[in-house]
């Protein structure tokens, strides 16, 4: 049996969205209730929202425990490391990044599964991208990553366009995932570390 890909992507994805959730609660000094809360709507908001959009219900966590069981495996996995993670100033950051490439593809791969336009399709991916992230920095009452004048949401759209670019190109859909992927998470990486961001209205 081939392995589904998009659903690999997303289970990864679910567990590094709740951990970078626990990463902010814990920052704060949530108690065990909140820090589980802000990890959950982490991990499901951004597919929550997508599923919704494109008429997807129950959405896709309400029929598949998995995505429960591995937020429940990414809080007990952070409160035992928690220490090292409360260390490590890059924590967030890391894991945050890299549910963002997964989610952006998810998303987009999701939505032209779901017969959507390409445009929409890429407007899918960013927001399974970046929502559970704006539900997690608002209810741990931080300015959310994507108002932050640094690149966040505009590279999902990137990276959702370069995937759609290697798709014409008939590469291999699975090396076109995993690619895009690591696209997304380096161009990440590289505008935070040299500061790119959009022209800002003033």
């Amino acid at each position: 049996m081939p392995i589904n890909l998009v659903y690999v992507f997303e289970i990864i994805g679910t567990f590094v969205f709740a951990v970078s959730g626990v990463s902010t609660a814990a920052s704060k000094r949530f108690d065990i209730v909140g820090v589980s809360i802000i990890a959950f709507v982490t991990a499901i908001g951004g597919g929550t929202l997508r599923d919704v959009m494109i008429g997807v219900q129950p959405v896709s966590w309400m029929l598949d425990q998995n995505y429960i069981y591995t937020i429940f495996a990414a809080v007990g996995l952070s409160f035992f490391f928690l220490p090292y993670l409360l260390k490590l100033r890059r924590t967030l950051f890391i894991f945050d990044t890299i549910g963002l490439g997964l989610f952006a593809i998810i998303g987009l791969e999701k939505a032209l599964a779901a017969g959507l336009t390409p445009v929409v399709a890429i407007m899918m991916g960013t927001v399974s991208a970046v929502f559970g992230g704006v539900l997690r920095d608002i209810l741990s009452n931080s300015i959310p990553l994507i108002f932050g004048g640094r690149l966040y949401a505009s590279i999902c759209v990137v990276g959702g366009i370069v995937y759609l670019l290697l798709i014409e190109m008939e590469i291999p859909k699975y090396t076109t995932m995993i690619a895009t992927v690591f696209f997304i998470i380096i161009l990440r990486s590289l505008s935070v570390k040299f500061k790119w961001s959009l022209p800002q209205i003033k």
